[in-house]
């Protein structure tokens, strides 16, 4: 099969999974080890794709001998059952991607999709990514989820465990080429040529690699390059710089599915996770968030403190939404249009980015970068 045949056969798959699937999952995601970021920090990051376009983050305080975490949740989720991205109170951080090539059973569907509650548990009792392992090791079978779980620690370790109902294998950072581990849609340990995302994550590793090279990769490099640039792999081709207006939306890490881009980035590397206390963490450990359509969104830092959550992201509107997510939201309905097909949509790519500098994403970096200036100052000093 040619190259292009090859990328024909992807965009078939992409396009028949957001048909056949409309509930599922997908996602963007990295870990970066300490040693590739200038503050010596590492960072766990997630895009976030699905059908639940409504999020918002709320803080659950520590009870008996659950642990304190703040997480990203569906916006229904009156009772905050379900974690998605968080950080607890002993530095340990969770997220994970919907994977489509691991499941070795046949658990009904009905069963599946329960990632959100194992990812709860884990920040409710978790410390180190050893900790998250032995979790694993103990949970009820079958687990109901198929999903790579990406965790970091306050010692620097982390990992993905790529995980079904039954099993797990295990891909630890210092063991990365570089330190840098990337993750979307299918399990690196799973059945070759199945699953989704495959151009994503060439796209991630692609933007990435001039950051790696230069020990330069942070949150800022996460959330206001790689979750807002219309790069695509296989074309070697940014959008930004291509002349023209519509553009489909297909196999960039930015999808019309987005709804948030969130970046944990952890302490200078611990000798022993038990120094790390609720106050050291809520002082050191910074949750960027941009809500809703990333490329359009605004950053806020979140703390796993009292107060450590800006009121923008929390789901203080009817349904639980968020003001932030409701915003970005509204801007991204504007500027995607469904050019008169019945499947795909296009983006209005000139709304973006423009020659004189003021296209949305442009204005929203310029922003986003004063709120990591003056927040990382506020932290380091």
């Amino acid at each position: 099969m040619s190259k292009k045949q090859a990328l024909k056969t992807i965009f078939a798959l992409a396009c028949c999974v957001a048909l056949a699937v409309p509930h599922a999952g997908a996602c963007t995601s990295a870990i970066i080890g300490a040693e590739l970021n200038p503050y010596g920090r590492p960072i766990l990051w997630k895009h976030r794709d699905t059908s639940t376009i409504d999020n918002k983050v709320e803080r659950v305080p520590a009870h008996g001998s659950d642990l304190g975490y703040v997480a990203l949740f569906n916006a229904a989720d009156c009772d905050l059952k379900e974690a998605w991205m968080g950080m607890n109170d002993a530095g340990f951080a969770v997220m994970n991607t919907a994977s489509y090539n691991i499941k070795d059973d046949k658990v009904p569907a009905k069963k599946m999709d329960r990632e959100g509650l194992l990812m709860t548990r884990a920040l409710k009792t978790c410390r180190t990514v050893d900790d998250f392992a032995r979790l694993l090791e103990t949970y009820r079978r079958p687990m109901g989820v198929e999903a790579n779980f990406g965790v970091i620690d306050a010692t620097g370790a982390g990992a993905y465990f790529e995980t079904n109902n039954h099993s797990y294998v295990r891909y630890d950072l210092k063991d990365a080429p570089q330190h840098l581990l990337v993750r979307t849609n299918y399990s690196h340990s799973g059945r070759p040529g199945e699953g989704y995302g495959f151009v994503r994550e060439a796209n991630a590793e692609a933007l990435l690699q001039p950051y790696v090279d230069e020990a330069s990769v942070t949150p800022e490099v996460l959330t206001e390059v790689l979750s807002r640039t219309f790069y695509h792999d296989g074309r070697k081709q940014d959008m930004e710089y291509v002349p023209g207006q519509w553009v489909l939306d297909l196999d960039y890490i930015p999808r019309y599915k987005s709804t948030a881009t969130v970046a944990i980035e952890g302490c200078k590397p611990l000798t022993d996770a038990a120094e790390a206390t609720p106050e050291f963490v809520a002082d050191q450990y910074v949750m960027w968030i941009g809500m809703g359509y990333p490329p359009v969104s605004e950053i806020k830092a979140v703390r796993n403190a009292d107060g450590g959550i800006d009121p923008g992201l929390q789901g203080t509107l009817p349904g639980g939404h968020c003001r932030l997510g409701d915003e970005a939201k509204a801007v991204r309905d504007s500027i995607f249009d469904s050019r008169g097909s019945k499947k795909d949509v296009y983006l209005d790519i000139s709304r973006l980015f423009n020659d004189q500098g003021t296209g949305i994403v442009q204005a929203k970096r310029r922003i986003n970068h004063e709120t990591y200036r003056r927040e990382i100052e506020r932290r380091d000093k």
